[in-house]
């Protein structure tokens, strides 16, 4: 018989396996050792994951002007850049975009965004034929923002609006691009 430290596992007869004291708690503390690696590991990879799986936000509403500056009934629609902040992972950022506002005939306002829903140009007006055109693939919609020809899939997207102490407020969304019906991304 050999002296020092017996070997930790061994086999007897062929089928009793013998596990020493010290090699159990070794195995125990290595599983325990896993486990709360894992507890740990949890919120780290919701931290460092979280810009890929959340949505961007966006401030509520922006100002796009007194009401009483915007065009009456009638009138062709009017550009208008808006301010607003975004929140994209932890990243905030402020940004400007373009919209489109115009007075239909019954006085209600309505605001569309400038982005072309077919890949995300900015849409013109042109006044010389009553109708927006994308610049970059040749989409065209009416003057009320409905798809008239090319490859977009779907009108010009709406925004919501609101008055508020006699200006007008818009709430800026992103649609999703290329798809028939509104997905708002953000």
């Amino acid at each position: 018989m050999e002296h020092g430290h017996p070997a930790p596992v061994r086999e007897l007869d062929g089928n009793v396996i013998v596990i020493s004291r010290r090699s159990f708690f070794g195995a125990l503390l290595g599983v325990g050792g896993v486990a709360m690696s894992a507890l740990l590991a949890i919120p780290v990879l919701r931290y460092v994951l979280y810009p890929l799986y959340s949505n961007s936000t966006l401030s509520k509403w922006s100002k796009v002007g007194l009401v009483d500056s915007l065009p009456t009934a009638g009138s062709p629609p009017v550009k208008k850049e808006i301010t607003f902040r975004k929140l994209d992972g932890w990243r905030e950022t402020v940004t400007t975009e373009s919209v489109y506002v115009e007075r239909k005939a019954d006085g209600t306002i309505r605001v569309l965004s400038a982005i072309c829903p077919h890949l995300g140009c900015t849409v013109q007006w042109r006044a010389s034929k009553g109708e927006f055109l994308c610049p970059c693939h040749g989409s065209v919609f009416n003057e009320e923002g409905k798809h008239i020809s090319g490859p977009a899939r779907r009108g010009m997207d709406p925004l919501p609006t609101k008055q508020d102490q006699g200006d007008l407020l818009v709430h800026f969304e992103f649609f999703r691009e290329d798809v028939p019906n509104r997905e708002i991304v953000s």
